[in-house]
């Protein structure tokens, strides 16, 4: 039935919980978890309503499903060895390898939230998306219309390029992606995007489709909250043509106040958001 009538899964949330405001379903590809949390956060600004449960959910491992990425080699071969197969800005990177999972988030305005004794982990000053009218699963390898969304989501947060402490990317590894985002962050950072650090989780957990945008958004707040980059696992062979900090095999201490995260999906979709410290913002 939820193939049929998707939004019947929001439904089911709002049941569950008693809301009574708004409810819809984000369906956008691989953006759709990020773009979930930027359209609740813009319901609150607007002034609609004051809290949203938001977040991302998906299972896609399923033959069909694989048989599709497989067609179009989109996801790495390295069956033999699941573990160091997905290897993202990696020379030897292949494609990714598909994930399960979810991550759901209660959005509050700031006030409101500081008032009833909410913990707050952080802000989200500023999201954008945009899309390239240009194909449906290729990408222009100059990353404008990433850059773009990157550069419309720090204008709303009014922090420059130079502000952004941490880079959670959308790294798939396969070679267009990698390509793309590295030009896109080059293009929106400009000189700072050889100073930021810069991962990508799906080297560990996997690509989770519509899941992992809310994914990154959650493991950006722990980076803000724990002072901890995660690392871009199996980085063993650096591509030469990607020159960036990708933060090699080990996570790093690192105090994160400004973190930026990133999303790309088939149709073209390219969507940024910028989280802050709450007692920073």
């Amino acid at each position: 039935y939820d193939y049929f009538v998707p939004s019947s899964m929001a439904a089911e949330v709002a049941w569950l919980t008693g809301a009574e405001g708004p409810a819809t379903l984000v369906s956008a590809g691989c953006t759709s978890g990020i773009d979930a949390v930027g359209y609740a956060c813009e319901l609150i600004r607007e002034g609609t309503v004051d809290a949203v449960i938001t977040g991302g959910s998906d299972a896609p491992i399923a033959p069909i499903t694989v048989a599709c990425f497989d067609a179009i080699k989109a996801t790495s071969p390295r069956n033999d060895d699941p573990e160091h197969a997905s290897r993202p800005f990696d020379r030897t990177r292949n494609g990714f390898v598909l994930g399960e999972g979810a991550a759901v988030l209660v959005l509050e305005d700031l006030e409101t939230a500081r008032r009833r004794g909410a913990r707050v982990r952080a802000e989200i000053t500023g999201f954008a998306s945009r899309g390239n009218a240009y194909h449906m699963t290729g990408l222009r390898p100059d990353g404008r219309e990433m850059a773009a969304a990157i550069t419309a989501a720090l204008n709303e947060s009014r922090l420059p390029p130079a502000a952004v402490d941490y880079v959670n990317a959308h790294g798939t590894a396969t070679r267009q992606n990698d390509r793309h985002e590295t030009a896109a962050i080059k293009r929106s950072l400009g000189a700072h995007a050889h100073r930021v650090p810069i991962s990508s989780i799906k080297s560990v957990i996997g690509h989770s489709l519509g899941a992992v945008g809310s994914i990154e958004v959650a493991a950006s707040v722990l980076a803000i909250e724990h002072g901890i980059v995660p690392p871009t696992a199996n980085l063993c062979d650096p591509d030469p043509e990607l020159d960036l900090d990708y933060v090699p095999l080990t996570a790093r201490e690192h105090r994160v106040d400004v973190a930026l995260t990133v999303g790309s999906g088939f149709g073209g979709f390219q969507s940024a958001m910028v989280l802050t410290r709450a007692e920073a913002a």
